[in-house]
């Protein structure tokens, strides 16, 4: 089988144009004449990013969430996107989805454009995508490497209650609301993002998990980076029904499902928007983490990767 990255580096020959960005980051910037563009691609696989019983207006809503957080990560307001969509014979759940997909695009003052459709034999698993398109508000968005030496690594918001979300669901449980919410229908930093474009150095929306993604970051920018479990911030609801020690926050850590933004600044930075420092980065390579400076191993799995 092949793995994710070992398919993305076969393409690297392919994607050449500085557009691309080496495929080493979350959208690509393609400049037409003298406006910039950001474009960037998520797909949704049923029984993979969403569970077979979740409600199908709630998966356009994630759908679009999480293609608009991408762009959210470069700094750029959304503009316009394109859709592909299994038909797999339900006629009732192909109808609340596009419901759902309207009250999402309508809340990110996103325009629909176009796509495609192919049909698939019922019980099919529904492959769901969205090529989504942005205006960028600072000349050059910020990358995923350009992390310097010096800089802290910051986060917004609050870390795991997506993944927490899903672990209610599987469990069978409704509450908290929020952490259900938190998974099914995740909030693209848009404002946050191009406040944070005027000062970050890399950037990137914390889709896989916080380490794993701070691994990529620092990778990208030829860098190492050191994380604090401790300082992992954790929402009131994941803590009253998860905890908050070092075994709690490692979940959050890796989860995935977060769609906070997670960026490179200098230390002493004025930030524009509420964050917390996680953690730093240094010369070489590699990630180290630790709770409360005691050095912690690291788990077999960072986060989430395909293959």
């Amino acid at each position: 089988m092949t793995t994710e990255p070992a398919f993305i580096d076969q393409l690297r020959s392919i994607a050449t144009d500085p557009a691309a960005r080496g495929l080493a980051d979350d959208a690509a910037v393609l400049t037409v004449g003298k406006q910039a563009l950001v474009f960037t691609k998520d797909m949704l696989a049923e029984g993979v990013h969403f569970l077979p019983d979740d409600p199908p207006c709630d998966v356009a809503w994630k759908l679009v969430a999480v293609n608009v957080s991408d762009l959210a990560a470069k700094g750029a307001t959304p503009l316009a996107c394109l859709t592909g969509h299994t038909l797999t014979g339900d006629a009732a759940w192909d109808s609340a989805f596009v419901k759902g997909l309207q009250e999402a695009l309508d809340h990110y003052s996103m325009m629909l454009i176009g796509g495609d459709t192919i049909s698939a034999p019922a019980g099919t698993a529904r492959v769901l995508s969205l090529t989504a398109i942005g205006l960028p508000s600072v000349p050059v968005p910020p990358p995923r490497a350009g992390a310097l030496a010096s800089d802290g690594l910051f986060v917004t918001g609050t870390i795991g209650d997506g993944w927490a979300g899903l672990q209610l669901l599987q469990d069978g449980r409704t509450a908290p609301q929020s952490l259900i919410a938190a998974y099914r229908r995740p909030q693209a930093r848009i404002a946050d993002g191009c406040a944070l474009a005027q000062v970050a150095h890399a950037m990137m929306d914390v889709s896989d998990g916080l380490l794993i993604d701070a691994a990529r970051m620092a990778s990208a920018s030829g860098l190492a980076v050191r994380i604090d479990l401790a300082k992992v911030p954790l929402s009131a609801d994941f803590a009253a029904t998860f905890g908050a020690d070092q075994a709690a926050a490692l979940c959050a850590a890796t989860g995935g499902d977060d769609y906070q933004l997670l960026f490179a600044a200098d230390s002493e930075a004025h930030l524009p928007v509420a964050a917390c420092r996680v953690g730093g980065f240094g010369e070489g390579s590699g990630l180290t983490i630790s709770w409360n400076g005691m050095p912690v191993d690291l788990p077999k799995k960072l986060g989430w990767q395909h293959g």
